[in-house]
């Protein structure tokens, strides 16, 4: 999938959204890792290298959310087309 650079941060900011509406917590930290989703003490909580680009962290959160389960939410098509875009970029 191509995006232009700009709706990268946008996206971001909707995966964000769609993260929390999951229950998930989205937590940007620095690091020598790239991110994911794990369980604390029964909290969701997806982790993302404060460091890596807009676009990096568009495909880590993006696969976190496919990780905790998608397919019974709704999600625009747009949306849903940069998650599943994003499952072989990583």
């Amino acid at each position: 999938m191509k995006l232009k650079e700009k709706e990268f941060a946008s996206i971001l900011s909707d995966l964000k959204s769609l993260a929390s509406q999951m229950g998930a917590k989205v937590r940007f930290e620095r690091g020598d890792f790239k991110g994911g989703y794990c369980l604390l003490e029964a909290n969701k909580i997806i982790v993302i290298n404060k460091l890596s680009t807009t676009q990096r962290k568009v495909m880590i959160l993006s696969a976190a959310l496919k990780e905790l389960g998608i397919d019974d939410v709704y999600l625009t098509p747009k949306l849903r087309e940069v998650i599943e875009g994003m499952e072989g970029e990583l």
